[in-house]
């Protein structure tokens, strides 16, 4: 093994030592140029993990990487869209990473705002409609009468969002010749830690 190349599960297992070490206010990166120079030459991520748009959630430090370690993509709510799944799959298929994360957070907007817009009946327009219509299904799967739906809706759509990964073709095959996995985490925004689903 050369490089960052893992297993999945070491792959997983160094992703959660690193939030450990990170929600125990001791990361071992601190993101210095000299680091960023010195992984210049080429890429050998290990993790590709696909989170919200939240500012309160910087995933390399959520998950006290180094530059080179893992490739992030983001997008409102984690949606998937063509760019989104084919980014994920580049970083399988063409950097060879080996574990694939969806990482949901606590208090996600764009999951309050789908809630508030199926309770009102008013769907936003353009393309902020397009997040609220992805996120809709897991919100009307646990009930928008549910005194938790905010919180069990964004479980429930992390679920959802990796179910729809393992149906991209790439993934499928990485997956089922056990070269990657792909799960599903929730952030916590008070504790700094990642909670596996």
């Amino acid at each position: 093994m050369t490089g960052n190349r893992r297993g999945p599960a070491e792959a997983l297992a160094d992703l959660m030592t690193g939030n450990r070490r990170f929600a125990a206010g001791r990361p071992r990166y601190g993101h210095h140029v000299g680091e960023a120079a010195a992984q210049s030459s080429g890429q050998e991520p290990y993790a590709v993990v696909l989170g919200c748009i939240d500012s309160r959630v910087p995933l390399e430090a959520v998950f006290d990487q180094n530059f080179g370690d893992m490739c992030v993509v983001r997008s409102g709510a984690h949606v998937l869209d063509r760019s989104v799944v084919g980014s994920v799959e580049f970083a399988v298929a063409e950097l060879h990473a080996s574990v694939v994360m969806v990482l949901g957070h606590e208090r996600c907007g764009a999951v309050a705002a789908t809630v508030d817009a199926l309770r009102t009946g008013s769907r936003p327009d353009g393309f902020m409609g397009y997040l609220v219509d992805q996120i809709a299904p897991a919100v009307v799967e646990v009930g928008l009468q549910d005194p938790q739906v905010n919180a069990k809706a964004l479980r429930r759509h992390v679920e959802r969002t990796v179910d729809q990964l393992r149906l991209a073709e790439r993934l499928a095959t990485a997956t089922a010749a056990g070269r990657a996995q792909i799960v599903g985490a929730v952030y916590d925004l008070d504790t700094g830690v990642v909670e596996l689903l």
